[in-house]
């Protein structure tokens, strides 16, 4: 039923330049004019005779040639009705397919098992230390190199992403995760850390190939109405599995230090089980996994090109991301939260072992707790964006609410009731791990029309710094001074964020777009712009006029 209201609403709109969409009815010089019959390169209903008579004051004025060509930026241009009109009409047709679901679905599961190799280290640090026989900042860097490796690696991979589409991308994250999962399985000998640290490197190469596809696949795969809870629960499946990594090693691996044959016995069970798992997701990557379904789903990116255009730059794409000032002050805010989500992920056992004895199983239950809760919080802020489009508002929202968690978990950690201690990290979870998908879909918002993967790519890569930054620094607090110490100096960071988020100008880019295709009394209309405001810039490889009408945040 959505895609056959998608098609109808598209067919009876306009197809006018991202940039050039204003938002309000026909001017009234233009009511009267005698209007002919819709033009196919429109992709206007095919309707005359007396319809076309209450119809005509609604119908805009015809476009000259050049921007014509603006409109059309898969080439179409000039004259032509018949067979070329035609064309041009169904490439700005819009679908749904049922596809859709199967992809997310498959990359949820990939991400999951990513995100589960990540932290299956951390949360048994004790077992690891023992059987290894090195020293806990030793199994820190396990976790550590997953934000180590994304850092240089992200720049190669949203080119390729660009370049070479989804399904090549999807291909490398889930075979690299699928080839780490089972050279860690010959690392389970206790003289063979160096061959578990080598396993860890390529699953971190594999994520750099998954944390930046949420927004791309949610972007090209599914609709207006639906695009920002499919980003969330693509989101979700890297939160999954950071909660089971914090459930199941504890339960697969407990801590036998007496007999360390047992221990690698249990170690194998995990590792055998993920490689086993990523494989059959590798396969289903295989036969599922394409670059964008034959039609596109929405409007905003029908008007794109299918390809890059000759003159496109990455190169550009990055400069035109720094010069957006919204954009930067999102990056920074985007990288103190996410970091300090990481960080906290890191060494909770750290922080749950130095205030609570022989506590291994509760520490991963707590974590399991966190992400849980994040994952609820994710969901319901998707359904929440799609509903109002009030980005920066929820944006605000939850961060400060992220801050208030943070003071709360910080203060009760050591009060010496390990329930409280799961109550509050459910709070910090909610609304911490619920802001992850925010991020992304704010950032495709106000950096329309470039491309999502490199907007998400940035996000994560200041993510990835910040939580560099962050885990070695509270490590150092716990470890020297106490948990207090080390979680304070994230409070006083968390703080920082929310000042940076207020100062962030919210325009809603992508969703101007859409709004201008489904309503029938909107219109695309060339932007007159003030003073010496220069017109015909080009936004990497699509024309597109810089415009005064894109709407800030949708009031409620």
């Amino acid at each position: 039923m959505v895609a056959g209201e998608l098609v109808q609403e598209h067919l009876r709109a306009d197809t006018g330049a991202p940039d050039d969409i204003t938002v309000g009815r026909k001017p009234p010089e233009l009511q009267g004019a005698a209007e002919r019959c819709a033009d196919p390169a429109y992709g206007a209903a095919p309707t005359c005779g007396a319809e076309e008579t209450d119809r005509a004051p609604e119908q805009e004025r015809e476009a000259p040639p050049d921007e014509r060509e603006a409109m059309l930026p898969n080439g179409g241009g000039g004259g032509g009705g018949g067979e070329a009109g035609e064309k041009e009409g169904r490439k700005l047709e819009t679908r749904l397919y049922r596809r859709r679901f199967a992809v997310l679905a498959v990359f949820s599961l990939y991400s999951l098992v990513n995100a589960f190799q990540w932290i299956q280290y951390s949360i048994i640090t004790n077992v690891f230390t023992h059987y290894y026989g090195v020293t806990n900042d030793k199994v820190d860097w396990l976790s550590i190199v997953y934000m180590v490796a994304y850092v240089p690696l992200i720049f190669p991979a949203t080119w390729l992403l660009d370049r070479k589409g989804l399904r090549l991308t999807a291909l490398l994250g889930a075979g690299l995760n699928c080839a780490g999962a089972w050279l860690k399985c010959a690392s389970v000998e206790p003289g063979r850390f160096a061959v578990t640290v080598t396993a860890q490197v390529i699953c971190s190469v594999a994520q750099v190939f998954i944390l930046g596809l949420p927004s791309r696949i949610a972007s090209v795969w599914f609709g207006p109405r639906e695009v920002s809870t499919a980003c969330a629960t693509a989101v979700l499946g890297n939160q999954l599995g950071t909660a089971i990594g914090f459930l199941l090693p504890p339960v697969l691996v407990p801590n036998t230090p007496d007999d360390v044959d047992l221990m690698g016995h249990n170690i194998s069970i995990m590792f055998y089980g993920t490689a086993a798992v990523s494989t059959g997701l590798f396969i289903l990557t295989v036969l599922i996994v394409t670059d964008r379904p034959p039609l596109p789903p929405s409007h905003a990116q029908a008007v794109l090109p299918d390809s890059p255009p000759e003159d496109y730059s990455y190169k550009q794409s990055i400069i035109n991301l720094i010069k957006n000032k919204a954009f930067v002050l999102l990056l920074i805010s985007y990288g103190i939260m996410t970091g300090s989500f990481y960080s906290v992920s890191t060494l909770l056992n750290q922080m749950i072992m130095a205030c609570y004895e022989n506590q291994e199983l509760n520490a991963g239950r707590i974590g399991l707790t966190l992400v849980v809760a994040g994952m609820v919080g994710s969901i319901l802020c998707g359904l929440w964006l799609d509903h109002t489009k009030t980005y920066k508002m929820t944006t605000l929202m939850v961060y400060g609410l992220s801050f208030l968690g943070m003071l709360v978990f910080t203060f009760t950690l050591n009060l010496n009731s390990i329930y409280l201690v799961f109550v509050t990290a459910g709070v910090l979870g909610f609304f911490m791990t619920g802001y992850l998908p925010l991020g992304f879909e704010f950032g495709v918002e106000i950096t329309y029309p470039e491309s999502e993967g490199t907007s998400s790519g940035l996000l994560n890569a200041f993510a990835q710094i910040f939580g560099i930054i962050f885990t070695l620094i509270q490590g150092r607090l716990t470890t020297d001074y106490n948990p207090l110490a080390g979680n304070l100096f994230l409070c006083a960071w968390i703080f920082l964020g929310i000042l940076l988020t207020a100062l962030i100008k919210s325009e809603l880019k992508r969703h101007n777009v859409n709004m201008g295709a489904d309503s029938s009394h909107m219109q695309a209309l060339r932007t007159e712009c003030p003073g010496d405001c220069p017109t015909g810039d080009k936004t990497n490889g699509v024309k597109l006029e810089p415009s005064i009408s894109f709407s800030h945040e949708t009031s409620l």
